[in-house]
């Protein structure tokens, strides 16, 4: 009836299209193969992802499917900002796990499986979880629990100037309170800092205190971001208003000290110890200098007091109000920083910070 429409021989029967036996296995393995990336940036796309991702699996050590890129495929739903990653194998995947909280683009990112993973399944697949000997320190993690450092409370701190130190961080950072754990992500190979970190707070009330207070200021020429690493941030109670303000004032306060100068040098400046009135008169000019010589020399062996003083009809000179103190050596200015900063001069509040010595060597008093 119709003749044409299988054009076979007596006894043959019609070959149906078969999927390639690979195809089949890499759908049977997709769920086990792909990872779920939450918290992306805006300006994520899918060939910096797949990019990034390959860049760090290869760097941990985490390819164990021969050379080449171990991501495939990603897919972005910008609008809610995550991904689907897609490894070569299903040990790649578990391995990608312990990339949980690295750093893309600024921000922490959120790894986890998806939602269509199937454990049992995946069990006779290959590895569930990551490699043990992952190098995760080449990218700034640490495997497992870090010291306090994990749970929903974790706050990521980014933006921070290179040049910060730890204690630094830490002295902001405690601000609002001791800290359970912390972690200054340093270079592996430099042990510079990467300009973020990691803490937990004792008291986790203070938790979206801290990120109300510290994100968007500014340190220096860099602006914090600081929030829960895992989660959005969240806004503080209104019982815990004023436990923010008084967080922020000291916060501002150690803003000056940052601002200013945070490497340590042998000079250290004193700002609101003195006021232009007080250095007109010749004899009141020396009981000050007389005074900060005793108080400076406490912490070191002193070189030299300088406090520049208004010109003969008033007019202000350059640095006039600031106390310059010179010392043998850093650790001297830096004993004096510490422990100068902050005390009562007078019912003023001293902000002391590092001078650059080049600038007080050339008299230049003004910065």
């Amino acid at each position: 009836m119709f003749p044409n429409m299988f054009p076979l021989g007596a006894g043959q029967f019609p070959t149906l299209p078969v999927m390639p036996v690979q195809a089949m296995t890499q759908q049977a393995t997709r769920h086990a193969r792909r990872v779920y990336v939450g918290g992306l940036p805006p300006t994520a796309n899918e060939q910096s992802v797949a990019t990034f991702f390959s860049q760090v699996m290869s760097a941990i050590g985490g390819n164990t499917a021969g050379p080449g890129d171990a991501v495939v495929n990603v897919y972005i739903n910008h609008e809610k900002k995550f991904a689907f990653v897609e490894m070569r194998s299903v040990e790649e995947a578990s391995n990608a796990m312990a990339l949980d909280g690295i750093i893309f683009e600024g921000a922490p990112v959120k790894v986890r499986r998806p939602s269509d993973y199937n454990p049992s399944l995946a069990a006779a697949l290959g590895p569930s979880q990551p490699n043990p000997n992952l190098n995760l320190a080449a990218v700034g993690l640490t495997p497992g629990s870090a010291g306090g450092l994990e749970g929903p409370d974790r706050i990521f701190v980014g933006g921070l100037p290179y040049y910060f130190t730890e204690a630094q961080v830490r002295e902001l950072l405690e601000s609002f309170g001791p800290l359970r754990g912390f972690d200054l992500v340093k270079d592996r190979e430099t042990g510079n800092s990467k300009g973020y970190a990691f803490c937990v707070y004792q008291d986790l009330s203070v938790t979206d205190i801290a990120c109300a207070a510290l994100n968007g200021i500014k340190m220096g020429d860099k602006t914090l971001t600081v929030r829960r690493a895992n989660q959005g941030t969240q806004q503080p109670r209104p019982e815990q208003e004023s436990v923010l303000l008084q967080a922020q004032q000291q916060v501002a306060l150690q803003r000056l000290v940052y601002q200013a100068g945070s490497l340590p040098t042998k000079i250290v400046c004193l700002t609101q110890v003195v006021s232009a009135d007080e250095l007109k008169d010749d004899e009141e000019y020396e009981d000050i200098l007389e005074d900060m010589r005793g108080e400076g020399g406490k912490y070191g062996k002193l070189v030299n007091v300088v406090i520049p003083r208004p010109g003969p009809n008033g007019e202000l000179a350059p640095g006039v109000g600031k106390v310059f103190l010179e010392y043998a050596d850093v650790d001297g200015s830096t004993k004096a920083r510490q422990g100068l900063h902050g005390r009562k001069f007078g019912g003023n509040q001293v902000v002391a910070v590092f001078y650059p010595e080049a600038k007080f060597a050339q008299g230049e008093y003004d910065g």
